[in-house]
């Protein structure tokens, strides 16, 4: 296991989920001018289509130069946040929606606001291609803008879609994913709401080379057969480095799953390539509560780090919300899983009836044959509000991609709430608390930070409290003062606390589990911490 850090500019939830890979400034343009001529092209004939022509096209495209996507102007470019916040898709509208025994419905965002590079939507029935047209009037306008929109107008392209699904109920078409901005995507299990994002591609996250944000330009979608309860997408990925064919079969359910071929040709080096990137929100817990007023425990869409080991091992990485940029790097070979989770499912844990992060989902991503050796990389980025996303966590290969190679992972993606696994052999964390350090009631030294660590589960439920249960504590970086193990009266917890202390500016490591009768007896907890 390594670790490091790296200077990487502040990600904000809206500018980066929504606009990466566009530009924030939009053409400026009257909101009463028609769409130009050249926004709406002549339809092109239906083609054949398959996953491999898509992989043949984009390996031809990679061996010429990037083209800059064009940008709309007219109506759309002239839509800015509080315009844009009037337009929502019509569902009257909705693709497929009067087709007899189809379990899906398609919806398109519009383009404007920070959506300005169109992109293009094409059904595909029985291996045949054809532009999936969208106009003006497949969207609703509100207020003073109904009165300003072109009627009738031929659209350049939409800025992304979403399909519904009766995920929870029979009567009702719920959101079930939704793919916008860049090559971002989000995707609902039963009963949850939505929170962290994947996306495509990573390119250069956090490292001293600018980052890139490839971006989807093109969906191909299977229309569903009566009764189906699978959706096939596939997608065209485009970016100054990299061009990528991309196929998606995306299953609802209690965890909605996602199997992910994506196939990969380099126009130039790349210095760090992340595959399966996650995207999420931590801005507090029981770890830093201390540092927001808030009336609200806690507040966050994951809390947590997930690695399956190639053994079955498994390690626990509580999220930080640092006082300057972090990154930690995991080296694995093969790893079973990594995944972004929300462990804690209990509305009185975060005490918020809007956005209800007791149902935000965790994703975890299963790589699908043998990705070989490299790491799991975590950056962590400093954030004082909730609208902004400062965790990213992706794979990157230990062979870094040259100009010229192609390569293709697969991996499945599951989204849902995902119980931790009752394993008879392991137990898990249940929570990581942290304060100042030392005896309460007494003056503190400095520099000493107390940290908490309840482990339940598995092997430790039947086990009485003077069992032979023994903490297996490592420390860079710091110094353990303290430590001490013990079963909570009344409950199956052991709690192990530990006052570590470090020099200030510090980055201490912290690697701990339980053992006894000659085995581990739970899963491996790191942390992070940074005496700032």
């Amino acid at each position: 296991m390594s670790f490091g850090l790296k200077a990487v500019s502040s990600l904000s939830r809206r500018s980066l989920i929504l606009a990466a890979g566009s530009t924030a400034a939009l053409a400026a343009a009257g909101l009463g001018m028609p769409l130009r001529a050249q926004d709406a092209p002549v339809p092109a004939a239906p083609q054949q289509f398959s996953f491999d022509l898509l992989t043949e096209q984009m390996r031809s495209k990679a061996g010429e130069a990037y083209a800059v996507p064009e940008k709309i102007g007219g109506f759309f470019a002239g839509l800015k946040y509080d315009d844009y916040r009037l337009v929502s898709y019509n569902p009257e509208r909705a693709r497929w929606r009067e087709d007899e025994g189809s379990q899906f419905q398609l919806h398109a965002f519009p383009m404007g606001w920070l959506f300005a590079e169109p992109v293009a939507m094409y059904q595909v029935e029985s291996g045949v291609a054809a532009e999936m047209p969208f106009t003006t009037d497949d969207f609703r306008f509100l207020n003073e803008l109904a009165a300003k929109v072109p009627a009738g107008e031929k659209m350049p392209g939409v800025a992304g879609f979403r399909l519904h699904y009766p995920l929870n109920r029979l009567d009702v078409m719920d959101e079930l994913v939704a793919f916008l901005g860049a090559s971002y995507f989000r995707a609902l299990g039963q009963g949850s709401g939505y929170g962290l994002s994947a996306r495509g591609l990573a390119l250069n996250t956090a490292t001293d080379t600018a980052e890139e944000f490839p971006r989807f330009s093109a969906f191909w979608i299977e229309k569903p057969q009566p009764g189906a309860r699978e959706a096939v997408v596939y997608a065209a990925l485009e970016s100054p480095s990299v061009t990528g064919a991309y196929r998606f079969v995306i299953r609802p359910g209690l965890e909605t799953v996602m199997e992910v071929t994506a196939r990969l040709f380099f126009r130039a080096d790349v210095a760090q390539l992340g595959i399966a990137p996650l995207t999420s929100m931590y801005l507090y817990s029981e770890r830093n509560r201390h540092k927001f007023d808030d009336y609200r425990p806690q507040v966050h869409d994951s809390d947590g780090l997930r690695i399956t080991r190639a053994d079955g091992d498994v390690l626990w990485r509580p999220l930080n919300n640092p006082p300057r940029l972090a990154g930690s790097h995991f080296g694995e070979a093969s790893p079973r899983a990594f995944g972004l989770h929300q462990r804690d499912r209990e509305f009185m844990n975060y005490q918020d009836a809007e956005a209800h992060y007791e149902r935000r989902p965790s994703l975890e991503v299963e790589p699908i044959g043998d990705w070989g050796r490299g790491a799991v990389r975590l950056v962590e980025i400093p954030s004082d509000l909730e609208v902004n996303d400062n965790i990213v966590a992706f794979w990157t290969p230990e062979q870094p991609a040259k100009a010229g190679d192609s390569r293709e992972f697969a991996y499945r993606l599951r989204w849902g709430n995902l119980p931790v696994e009752d394993r008879d052999d392991m137990g898990w964390v249940l929570e990581t608390r942290s304060g100042i350090g030392g005896v309460s009631g007494v003056e503190q030294a400095e520099q000493i930070r107390k940290f908490v660590v309840d482990f339940t589960g598995g092997p430790l439920g039947p086990l009485p409290a003077d069992s032979e249960v023994e903490p297996m504590v490592t420390v860079h970086g710091g110094e353990i003062t303290a430590q001490s193990i013990q079963r909570v009266w009344g409950s199956d917890i052991w709690r192990l606390a530990l006052d570590v202390k470090a020099e200030e500016g510090a980055t201490v490591e912290l690697v701990a589990h339980l053992a006894g009768y000659g085995r581990k007896l739970t899963e491996t907890w790191l942390y992070q911490w940074i005496n700032a």
